[in-house]
């Protein structure tokens, strides 16, 4: 099956090529958005305004998804690879490749899970959006076994270094995420003077039988 769809990448219809490109640059939108969402949050460093980096992440993920939909359209309606619309919406539906086009369906139903609750954000309340967003931890590792399994271009070394590649990146990201949640821990409030004890300097020595005024000693 992978020579014969070696084979249609070269002759194939325009439609192919389509699918394969927007794969491939759906994949790499889906990489940057995870990076970002990894690197500019919590403690971890960002090396750009937050306003800018949160506005690259959302225009990201959309554009992401909507060269995922382009990449669903074009493969059912090029007809090589027997899948239908029901399949993308629909997990372990396809007669090919049964798990790894469901992971895809499931990557692609889980950014449109995402998209849909960061556009209503305000109105589903932040801690529920929080509890909704950690699957995004999920989602990639999803978009990556799907490329895998599915992508033609994986089959060249220049597809599979661009997963491994992705996958390096992920990874360090994920490790400046951790390095930065551990190292960037408050230190422990300083113990708070009891009441009713002295602030400041020690009382001078006083001499028995003396007291200290203002004027001196007596």
């Amino acid at each position: 099956m992978t020579t014969t769809l070696a084979a249609a990448a070269s002759t194939g219809s325009p439609l192919w090529f389509v699918t394969r490109a927007s794969a491939l640059v759906a994949f790499g939108l889906l990489t940057l958005t995870f990076l970002l969402g990894l690197l500019t949050t919590g403690r971890a460093a960002a090396t750009a305004p937050r306003f800018v980096t949160q506005a690259l992440h959302r225009n990201a993920t959309l554009l992401a998804l909507v060269l995922v939909v382009v990449h669903i359209a074009s493969t059912v309606l090029d007809g090589f690879v027997p899948v239908n619309w029901l399949t993308a919406v629909i997990p372990f539906t396809s007669g090919y490749r049964t798990l790894w086009v469901a992971l895809g369906t499931l990557a692609f139903d889980l950014a449109i899970l995402l998209t849909v609750t960061s556009l209503l954000r305000v109105r589903i309340g932040l801690k529920l959006w929080r509890g909704i967003h950690w699957l995004a931890y999920a989602l990639w590792p999803l978009a990556l076994a799907h490329y895998l399994g599915t992508g033609t271009d994986t089959s060249a070394n220049w597809g599979l270094w661009f997963a491994i590649g992705s996958a390096v990146l992920v990874a360090g990201a994920i490790a400046a995420r951790i390095t930065a949640g551990v190292l960037g821990r408050p230190e422990p409030p300083a113990a708070r003077p009891v009441r009713g004890a002295p602030v400041g300097r020690p009382p001078a020595f006083v001499p028995s039988g003396q007291s200290r005024t203002q004027e001196g000693w007596r």
